[in-house]
């Protein structure tokens, strides 16, 4: 059968020798781009249909389908729906690596509609085990807890509110009983300036809090609100209006809870109030904290109450099922903290010492005495750098080692005296946080790329912006000289590689209409090819002269590709993924020449020294880490970070090595 894609007909189905609709006569798609067979409708709202399909080129693995065709009215409300609906996709590809969140598989448009192709997750809502197995007891309310606080995190850290967590959009997954958050399609980006300025009133109605509904906006506290109501419907099966008192301004969830016959804990039974809290600053302020008084609760016994003998299948009774492979109330190691960001203000830098025996101050020209940091192998943290405010998100050390440069969350630019620790300048001109900086071969220049779609190119000397270049639609996620200082290279949400004249305006040339959005770039030392790389997880190479691709690289990684460098040999290429490995690439032939391991959790950044000797990583295990390049040894481990390491520079001599973190430092390491 196949199954008609017009959304405004009223009888999709058709036999498989058919051309076009016996309804409606429009043409019929076999497969769609190619690949997908629609098998069935599964669902329909206001912005269009959702199918279940197959796709032909995984072996007819069941995915789903959003069809994007809204029900609504003006070009506002229409530009609105197409907002949302892309950054559902959006959201989704930054998030789906999590096994509780569905991947997304593809997004384009086809007869000028828009399409969405996400992992199909097998199992049922909670809403419809409510139905099957009746009320939830608090055996499982403590999985449900417990299972969707850690996705939560994950969510928050990566600056996502959900704003629509109810029981239908939580999936209890049929193959291992995990629970899956779904449903991005109303999710927001968090910042400063998102969770205070008014937004769209979105959510569902009772379960969405007052914040929401009323002025458009959404904090991390939001959605365990929402999780908060979610849990008492589950244990009551009452319409959330019904469970509250707005005369006296309280929850009646436990007096209803009473007469249906269930109990509930104390400590289960506050942490849930504290969540129901009309007072954003009442609640609690994220899933890291609920996580820490629930993990006290989980370790009392339980009361004995009717429906706690409902386990999930596979689980048994008298236990519960964790749903993450984290601790509860610990801090996951790619998971930092929720960003307020957006302050423009020059914050005044710190240098601070490491404390070790026999040093005396933070003067990189003199070695420390004291005994090396344990288990660093002869590797010092010889001083902190401390300025951005949350994170540190790019560094650049210059070729001549007399500066470090930074940027952050904070949406500016901090350059260093990397001799002494002094802040010498605060650059000021980005609107939105720095993704990327580079510094040119002659050290006077750096450039830097940014979430407000820019590049900037300022003067290390005086720290005057120089220069501005527009044309990306999207934030601008790499950045790299080239030619002697003379042109840049950078690379892009938008999905494009740009090359840059520095000193004019001029784009001379754009790779565009890539897989993935761009999150890496490299240019090989003889300036003949430049690699590409981003959250296709594969890795191009490009003839930068003609612009005509000349090779991916196959076998390549399983996730999203973070950090690419280029030998100085020219014929070695290095990759770090979100897939925790490191590969090494043969650029002659594209062959993989070796897998290095150890990291336990995203490789964010990669430098490699002078020689082309050592390479460093920077990983969301809060580690650095040294390798032999040659032959792929791991020869030391930095542990200092107290969170995800986004950015790694060295010095050509091999020297030194700056990190920088979302723990808001820079540490700057001496190479003994």
């Amino acid at each position: 059968m196949t199954l008609c894609l017009n959304p405004e007909c009223q009888h999709p189905q058709n036999p498989d020798n058919a051309e076009f609709c016996l309804a409606c006569g429009s043409q019929l798609v076999s497969l769609l781009r190619g690949r997908y067979r629609v098998v069935r409708p599964i669902g329909q709202g206001g912005f269009g249909r959702t199918y279940l399909a197959t796709d032909a080129d995984r072996l007819g693995t069941r995915c789903v389908i959003k069809q994007f065709s809204p029900q609504v009215k003006g070009t506002k409300s229409l530009e609105k729906a197409v907002k949302l609906f892309q950054q559902e996709a959006e959201r989704l590809n930054d998030l789906g690596e999590h096994p509780q969140i569905p991947t997304l598989l593809a997004y384009f448009e086809y007869e000028q509609r828009l399409y969405l192709v996400q992992q199909f997750i097998e199992g049922q809502t909670l809403l419809q085990e409510l139905i099957q197995q009746g009320l939830f007891g608090e055996r499982k309310i403590r999985e449900v807890l417990a299972g969707v606080l850690p996705v939560l995190k994950f969510v928050h850290d990566h600056q996502v509110i959900h704003r629509d967590i109810t029981p239908t959009n939580i999936i209890r997954r049929a193959s291992d009983h995990k629970l899956v958050l779904i449903d991005f399609g109303v999710a927001k980006l968090l910042s400063a300036e998102t969770s205070a300025q008014p937004g769209t009133k979105i959510g569902t109605e009772g379960y969405a809090p007052i914040e929401q509904l009323r002025g458009g906006k959404a904090y991390p506290a939001s959605d365990l609100y929402s999780l908060a109501v979610t849990c008492v419907y589950l244990m009551t099966q009452t319409k959330p209006d019904e469970l509250y008192d707005p005369l006296e301004g309280r929850w009646l969830w436990q007096e209803r809870l009473a007469q249906k016959g269930g109990t509930i804990s104390e400590p289960i039974a506050r942490i849930l109030d504290r969540m129901l809290k009309d007072l954003v600053s009442e609640r609690y302020p994220s899933a890291d904290a609920v996580m820490r008084d629930l993990r006290l609760a989980l370790s009392r016994p339980m009361s004995a109450q009717p429906g706690s003998s409902m386990a999930a299948p596979g689980v048994r009774p008298g236990t519960v099922q964790p749903q993450s492979s984290r601790p509860l109330g610990g801090t996951s190691p790619s998971s930092p903290p929720v960003a307020a960001g957006g302050s423009q203000g020059r914050a005044q830098g710190t240098a601070t010492p490491a404390h070790r025996p026999g040093v005396s101050g933070p003067r990189l020209s003199h070695p420390p005495s004291g005994p090396p940091i344990s288990g660093s192998h002869g590797r010092r943290c010889r001083y902190t750098l401390t300025a951005h405010n949350p994170w540190v998100t790019a560094i650049a050390m210059s070729r001549d080692g007399r500066w470090l440069a930074s940027g952050g969350l904070d949406n500016t630019i901090k350059l260093w005296n990397l001799e002494t620790g002094e802040l010498l300048h605060t650059l000021v001109g980005h609107s939105k946080p720095v993704n990327c900086l580079a510094g040119s071969p002659d050290s006077q220049l750096l450039a830097s790329g940014s979430d407000d779609y820019t590049l900037k190119i300022w003067n290390v000397e005086s720290g005057a912006l120089v220069q501005t270049l527009v044309g990306h639609t999207r934030d601008v996620k790499a950045v790299m000289f080239h030619g002697g200082g003379q042109m840049l290279v950078s690379g892009g949400e938008d999905r494009t590689v740009r090359l840059w004249k520095v000193g004019t305006e001029e784009c001379l040339r754009i790779f565009a209409n890539l897989a993935g959005m761009i999150r890496t770039v490299a240019i090989t030392p003889d300036g003949q090819t430049i690699a590409s790389a981003g959250s296709d997880s594969q890795i191009k190479l490009w003839n930068l002269k003609t612009g005509a691709l000349m090779r991916t690289l196959i076998k390549s990684h399983f996730s999203a590709v973070n950090a690419i460098v280029i030998h100085p040999n020219g014929k070695t290429l290095i990759s770090g993924s979100k897939d925790k490995t490191i590969k090494v690439w043969n650029l002659t032939t594209g062959e993989l020449v070796r897998t290095l391991t150890g990291h336990t959790d995203a490789v964010n950044a990669l430098a490699l020294s002078g020689d082309g000797k050592l390479l460093v990583s920077g990983s969301s295990d809060t580690s650095v880490r040294l390798w032999n390049v040659e032959t792929g040894e791991l020869k030391s481990t930095l542990s200092d970070h107290m969170n995800a390491v986004n950015a790694v520079s060295i010095s050509s001599g091999g020297h030194w090595i700056a990190s920088g973190s979302s723990d808001s430092t820079i540490k700057v390491w001496q190479v003994l």
